[in-house]
């Protein structure tokens, strides 16, 4: 059953009714935004220099970013800073949210019985105060052109993991254009994950990033996750024209070797143009191609799977487009385009599924069934920004991707067909030196076809909301 009209119009008259009042409140006062706190306190910058809005860079921030966090400038190189100079940020958000889920199967009960006697499909609705996780940024620069960044981050039990641990030394033989990265870290991606505007479940990704079809077991292709491996990257002076080639690990970004020798190599080039008075265009593409493995060797059984034994790499690729265009101080597009395809053997289900568990293993001897084919899709994600004011933001998104091919002949051409919507503001009342502070509000619908339980012998759409209100500071 599809989400109703009423339900829908429910979810968005709650969230128009908090637009309506923060545009009102934010309108009327207006103080001025300063910089964010890991480097605005070294090198005292005000936000709107690198920032379009908290955190999302704008074209200055980028070529800081680019120079391995540095101006260029004396003031690069740690020794010329305070000793009590402490480059860390902490950041975190407390909110309200409602999640509603549609076509949830749930237990039925008849009178006077304990156990259930059959099973109803429900919409499962959840509101609540929530956290995030914690994030514990610390970065900039070790000595001049050698640039690092550390980011061990925490869901929010409080269990932590390490999301970015890099070391880069910039400006090999005095060229911008060579610059070698090592760790694990973000992808070379120009509408960054790790920068989000966005903050919802299904809102906060960009779902082109991670999509996987149904059935599926290649998760090493997500690029939205942040990955191990080597980056060479290289700029103009301006940074007008960039490039990167990395070389990763192909484990999705896990550690200590779980998945044995597969690699994948990303790559990406772009050039932007000055416009004048609406601004500097950037368009561009990316690529990753690389294998992954299908085969597990085995101890103990046929479920036993040895850790880093996996062998058998069949071949997967995901390519596209993006473009950075602006319109003026205030309007801004994002746009970026995928066709991505595995090999049979990762649509079958062989590989690593989802959820860490490899369930199928394509051990000597095994054939694909008759007909089994590369499953494929394209997919494309929009973007629209109106910058009010450094101070406030508001933020659309649209993302649609459409299978082309399913592994299985015969499957529904349409299954695993996914299509979000994302509505939010941010207003940040201030922006200091010390700290940062962000009043978010956001609406996401997303729609996935087929991947719904089975009413006889047909399965049904999935359509999943979330509405949210928080405050997303930093200090």
């Amino acid at each position: 059953m599809r989400l109703s009209s009423h339900s829908r119009l429910r979810d968005v008259s709650y969230f128009g009714s908090l637009v309506l009042i923060a545009v009102f409140v934010m309108l009327a006062c207006s103080p001025r935004a300063n910089a964010l706190p890991a480097f605005a306190r070294k090198y005292g910058l005000r936000c709107s220099a690198c920032h379009e809005s908290w955190p999302m860079l704008n074209y200055f921030g980028q070529k800081f970013k680019d120079n391995g966090y540095q101006l260029m400038n004396d003031r690069d190189a740690p020794i010329w800073q305070s000793p009590g100079y402490w480059p860390v940020t902490f950041r975190m958000v407390s909110m309200w949210h409602r999640v509603s889920t549609g076509k949830v199967l749930v237990d039925t009960y008849s009178p006077g019985l304990t156990d259930p006697t059959g099973v109803a499909i429900q919409r499962i609705t959840t509101s609540g105060f929530d956290l995030s996780g914690l994030d514990l940024h610390t970065g900039g620069t070790l000595d001049k052109n050698i640039s690092f960044f550390l980011l061990p981050s925490s869901d929010p039990a409080g269990s932590f993991h390490f999301e970015t641990v890099m070391a880069r030394l910039d400006n090999l033989f005095g060229s911008p254009w060579l610059n070698i990265k090592l760790g694990k870290f973000e992808l070379d991606n120009l509408l960054s994950e790790k920068r989000p505007l966005t903050l919802t479940g299904n809102g906060g990704i960009y779902q082109l990033y991670h999509f996987i079809p149904v059935g599926d077991g290649n998760i090493f292709g997500q690029i939205g996750d942040n990955q191990l491996g080597a980056e060479l990257m290289g700029h103009s002076w301006n940074d007008r024209t960039r490039y990167s080639a990395a070389l990763l690990s192909s484990n999705d970004g896990t550690t200590q070797l779980p998945y044995g020798n597969a690699y994948s190599g990303f790559f990406t080039a772009s050039q932007a143009f000055d416009t004048g008075k609406a601004g500097v265009q950037r368009i561009g593409f990316y690529a990753m191609i690389g294998q992954a493995p299908t085969t597990w060797r085995t101890s103990g059984g046929a479920t036993g799977f040895l850790p880093g034994a996996a062998i058998g790499n069949k071949s997967f690729s995901r390519e596209g487009f993006v473009g950075q265009f602006y319109f003026g101080q205030h309007v801004d597009l994002q746009v970026v385009t995928q066709h991505g395809q595995d090999s049979a053997w990762f649509g079958q289900g062989y590989g690593d599924l989802i959820d860490g568990v490899a369930t199928l293993n394509n051990t000597t001897g095994t054939v694909l069934p008759a007909g089994s084919r590369s499953p494929s899709w394209n997919g494309v994600l929009f973007e629209p920004h109106y910058i009010y004011s450094p101070q406030l933001i508001f933020i659309g998104r649209y993302e649609t991707i459409r299978m082309s091919q399913q592994s299985t002949p015969g499957t529904p051409s349409n299954l695993g067909n996914i299509s979000s919507y994302t509505l939010a503001f941010r207003y940040n009342p201030f922006m200091t030196s010390r700290a940062g502070f962000a009043w978010h509000n956001e609406y996401n619908w997303l729609h996935q076809d087929g991947t719904g339980p089975s009413l006889g012998l047909t399965s049904t759409n999935v359509n999943t909301s979330e509405v949210m209100t928080g405050f997303d500071f930093d200090f």
